[in-house]
């Protein structure tokens, strides 16, 4: 089997705030394969994102910084390389669709043009040639009256649009890794389908393996091979999702997963619909964690080691950062 395309290795990425240092990445690991998806879930606030950029190299500095680990592409330290480096990098091997391509994509460029460039940003054609591809493109995305849409201002296309747009001068230079974060948060339900559709045609075609940043379990359902959940700058749970979906072992995961609907399962004669699952409480400020597992205050199964102590990842193939349920897959 191929090794990792993309592996992360104990990263620390560090923000100074009004509050002092913070850290908002607590030595994360993950790797991707060649033609896998990764789904990393979890709450707003939780380090996906964070993730997302450090992994393109494109963490604010300042106010962040990485303090630790690595960021491995192809086996290459990318933590390390240089601006003119991660410029190659991004978009020709590694690329991301961003959460909200409205504040992504430039208002006073047309979507050919938005995607044109980046093809002559990595590719040696002329203005002609990049237009024409970027056509096409959007041809291959699904956008119907290609030629006509091309000219169009992000404002005069519709929210799948747009999102359809930024896939396109995503995979406009075939890039080896796509990091779709949180991709179809704004769409409704039948848009969000057929984006999910578009990405695993994307990925069948061109073999890229796909990062997909989400709080929504139906989603890593749908399209995850394997699933890192995060809590607080750190992953608790890592494994095939089809494991983690039928045996999630750490209680924030268990949590995530009743708070899925259960559709089916509602008595059509009942009177009043059951409530539905939450998890108690919020997470908590990263100035204000403590020295123990961050989800202790919400935990229904902590214990007073878990207060005092941070639990490491333990186990093989699925994992887990739990002194309660670890080992116990």
């Amino acid at each position: 089997m191929a090794g990792p395309l993309l592996a992360i290795r104990d990263l620390k990425v560090e923000f100074s705030t009004r509050h002092g240092p913070i850290t908002a990445l607590d030595g994360i690991s993950l790797e991707v394969l060649p033609g896998e998806t990764l789904g990393i879930v979890g709450e707003s606030g939780c380090g996906k994102s964070i993730t997302a950029l450090a992994a393109m190299g494109l963490v604010p500095n300042p106010p962040g910084r990485i303090t630790g680990g690595s960021v491995l592409f192809d086996g290459e330290d990318i933590t390390r390389a240089n601006d003119a480096r991660m410029r190659q990098l991004r978009g020709a091997d590694i690329a991301m669709i961003f959460q909200e391509p409205m504040t992504s994509l430039n208002p006073v460029f047309t979507a050919g043009d938005q995607i044109a460039e980046a093809i002559m940003l990595h590719q040696n054609v002329s203005s002609a040639e990049a237009w024409t591809k970027a056509v096409d493109l959007l041809k291959l995305v699904g956008i119907p009256e290609a030629e006509r849409r091309a000219s169009a201002y992000p404002h005069e296309l519709s929210g799948g649009m747009r999102q359809r747009v930024m896939i396109a001068m995503a995979i406009s230079c075939r890039p080896r890794v796509l990091i779709a974060d949180e991709p179809t948060t704004a769409l409704d339900v039948t848009v969000q389908a057929q984006i999910f559709d578009l990405m695993r045609d994307i990925q069948n075609e061109f073999g890229v393996a796909l990062v997909l940043i989400t709080h929504d379990m139906g989603a890593i359902a749908e399209m995850a091979d394997r699933v890192a959940v995060m809590y607080a700058g750190r992953v608790v749970e890592e494994g095939l999702a089809d494991e983690i979906l039928d045996q999630p072992l750490h209680p924030y995961t268990r949590g995530l997963i009743d708070c899925i609907p259960a559709l089916g399962k509602v008595d059509a004669n009942a009177d009043v619909m059951p409530p539905l699952a939450e998890i108690p409480g919020v997470v908590p400020p990263l100035h204000l964690l403590g020295k123990g597992c961050a989800f202790a205050e919400r935990c229904p199964l902590v214990e007073p080691r878990c207060r005092g102590t941070k639990p490491p990842m333990t186990g093989d193939k699925h994992r887990v950062a739990c002194f309660v349920t670890g080992g116990k897959a």
